[in-house]
């Protein structure tokens, strides 16, 4: 990594979490567990078999304010970069969507007399499957191209071009959904409950938008690099 950026391997990997919490995420989409005292990012890395440089790409990618891939193959590894995407994908479908869900059915009234109520389940229901079909098919279709690019193997009928005019923003719907509870959902007398679902969507919108970053901004461009190195090759 070039040393200019913000985090460098030999910070305390406890520096960077306090600094950034939000790096709590990228930890776990790494593998990587807590418990491990004031040893250095590298030194947490190698002992659980994380790619550092992998790790510190994301890391200062979501830290800091610009960021441009520098076209070098040093700077981290697309096989571990897919492990994280692969994870994260798990980590929203699996945990996320489904914990606000349950947040929600318990912060509004679904009884059946209220509209409002029964409107912010069933988008929040079709956003979900929105987001599963977007992850799905890049676990199925995008990663296992990638995977064969990895091998030397050259697609004639696909690239990650193709892949990059298609890839929408998934946090858009989100936005949509936290207008409707904002602006539309009867006051209640206690809004807690309410208050803490809508903070894990705003956290989540912008987990999503993050996300779609880390693959437009740093998965593509490395990607298409390879691309054409393969041709140059043929």
């Amino acid at each position: 990594m070039n040393e200019q950026h913000k985090y460098r391997s030999t910070d305390k990997m406890s520096d960077l979490i306090c600094d950034n919490y939000s790096l709590l995420m990228v930890m776990s989409r790494f593998g990587l567990s807590l418990g491990f005292g004031d040893k250095s990012v590298k030194d947490v890395c190698e002992a659980q078999g994380v790619d550092c440089p992998t790790f510190l790409a994301v890391a200062n990618f979501i830290s800091e304010e610009q960021y441009s891939y520098s076209g070098k193959e040093s700077d981290f590894s697309i096989s571990a970069l897919m492990d994280y995407l692969k994870r994260a994908h798990a980590y929203f479908l699996d945990f996320n969507l489904p914990a606000i869900r349950r947040k929600l059915i318990e912060a509004i009234d679904c009884s059946g007399s209220n509209d409002v109520a029964y409107l912010i389940l069933k988008f929040f229901d079709e956003y979900a499957k929105e987001v599963r079909r977007h992850m799905e098919y890049e676990n199925q279709a995008v990663f296992t191209y990638v995977e064969q690019l990895l091998q030397g193997s050259l697609s004639d009928e696909y690239n990650i071009a193709t892949f990059a005019s298609k890839h929408n923003q998934i946090d858009t719907k989100l936005k949509e959904l936290k207008n409707i509870i904002i602006k539309y959902y009867p006051e209640k007398e206690n809004n807690n409950l309410l208050n803490a679902v809508l903070f894990d969507i705003f956290n989540c919108e912008q987990d999503l938008a993050t996300h779609c970053q880390v693959e437009d901004y740093m998965f593509v461009p490395a990607v298409a690099q390879i691309e054409r190195k393969l041709k140059d090759e043929q």
